[in-house]
């Protein structure tokens, strides 16, 4: 199976794609407060994808019945928006994805919801350095492993463990 390399345009596409879903992730932050549902915060998502003549990736994708991903403190990955509003303290992981232009950008980013405790805020920055120590290895030369590796290396020297169910 040959890798096909993208065209300069094409990775432009890529790249304009990426920064209008980097602009909804960040207005969707902007709302993320203890009382808001993440129903709520559903919607805004998709009004702000919209506003950017995109569309929601993972709307109606397998069935998925929303724009994002909401997992709120213990749940790990792919949770569906809800009624229940967040509170005080929670941790909320925020996954969404848009199609422009043909292109598809996809990201996650994890809020405190207020106030959290010092380990919530310590998990918080772990896992953002650990996707930084992962980046490193998504270079020509190096393979998926090496980027998995290296994320969960780093975890796990900061005594956290990995989800096996969920990797891959």
């Amino acid at each position: 199976m040959a890798i096909k390399l993208k065209s300069p345009w094409e990775i432009e596409r890529m790249r304009e794609a990426g920064a209008l879903l980097t602009e909804v992730v960040e207005e969707v932050g902007r709302h993320v407060e203890p009382g808001i549902t993440t129903k709520e915060l559903d919607r805004i998502a998709y009004e702000a994808i919209k506003k950017r003549k995109a569309k929601p990736a993972f709307l109606g994708l397998y069935g998925f019945p929303a724009t994002l991903c909401t997992s709120v403190n213990e749940v790990v990955v792919h949770g569906i928006p809800s009624e229940e509003p967040l509170k005080e303290g929670d941790i909320l992981s925020v996954d969404v994805g848009l199609i422009y232009g043909g292109f598809a950008a996809d990201m996650a980013r994890t809020f405190p919801v207020g106030r959290v405790s010092p380990e919530a805020e310590r998990l918080i920055r772990d896992t953002e350095a650990a996707f930084f120590e992962g980046l490193k290895y998504l270079r020509p030369g190096y393979r998926i492993g090496d980027v998995a590796h290296a994320v969960q290396t780093f975890l796990e020297s900061r005594g956290y463990g990995v989800v096996r169910e969920f990797v891959g």
